[in-house]
């Protein structure tokens, strides 16, 4: 376990996943009606990296895009990192085809980190990934900072997000599931308002898919894109690092 640098955010934040850790799979999926598999598995293939690469997954949670990563190159290596002991402790019990195979063991390696200070020496990534983790981590600006000395030249950074909550979206039948709906169903399953409650915060004060491409750039990525799903709600954000 590397060291994890304790702020009071991410505190809060860590403690906060560590409560809903067993529910969040089911509610990832029943929350996003199944979208949340798909969602992954376009992540995936944007990834694109070298064969026999080594791949990040930030703020990997329990491990979900880990596994779609090494089920789309079962050739490379995937270091699932978050800050959250309690959700990879979950996601070690998966199996990668459903069956057999447990995730844990020389392809899939789970260790507890802080984004902001990645335990890797410089250049030694394929490709790097994070999904519905950048906006919890602040400044993220230390996050692009970390991404972008661990990637090679070439590599790609991957960032699945929801967009920003500001948008009206299917005249505003988005905006009142997100403020009302979401965050009484996951009190009602989980028991933790609080936590679903935080998640609609956070979408709503999240810059919006043109804002985030320019922090991308400001911080030293080139070729920034972005893909929308699912209207808006949710983007996929690809980045890469300057040959």
């Amino acid at each position: 376990m590397s060291e994890v640098r304790q702020t009071e955010h991410g505190r809060k934040v860590a403690a906060m996943f560590g409560r809903i850790a067993g529910w969040y799979d089911f509610l990832n999926h029943f929350l996003s009606l199944g979208q949340d598999c798909y969602w992954r598995y376009r992540l995936a293939r944007l990834v694109k990296p070298l064969k026999n690469g080594l791949i990040l997954d930030l703020a990997a949670g329990t491990l979900d895009v880990s596994v779609e990563l090494l089920r789309q190159y079962p050739d490379c290596r995937v270091l699932a990192m978050d800050f959250t002991y309690q959700m990879l402790h979950c996601g070690k019990r998966k199996k990668l085809d459903g069956k057999h195979e447990p995730v844990r063991g020389k392809h899939i390696a789970a260790v507890q980190a802080d984004g902001k200070i990645i335990p890797l020496p410089d250049n030694c990534l394929d490709g790097a990934t994070i999904s519905f983790g950048i906006r919890n981590i602040l400044p993220r600006a230390e996050v692009y900072k970390e991404i972008l000395r661990t990637l090679k030249p070439g590599a790609r950074f991957c960032i699945l997000e929801f967009g920003s909550g500001k948008k009206r979206i299917w005249k505003g039948v988005y905006n009142f599931y997100l403020n009302k709906v979401l965050p009484f169903i996951g009190r009602i399953i989980s028991g933790d308002s609080g936590a679903y409650t935080y998640l609609a915060d956070t979408i709503k004060a999240f810059p919006d898919e043109r804002s985030l491409g320019e922090e991308l750039r400001k911080a030293g990525f080139s070729r920034v894109m972005f893909i929308p799903l699912l209207s808006g709600i949710v983007y996929i954000h690809v980045a890469e690092k300057a040959e």
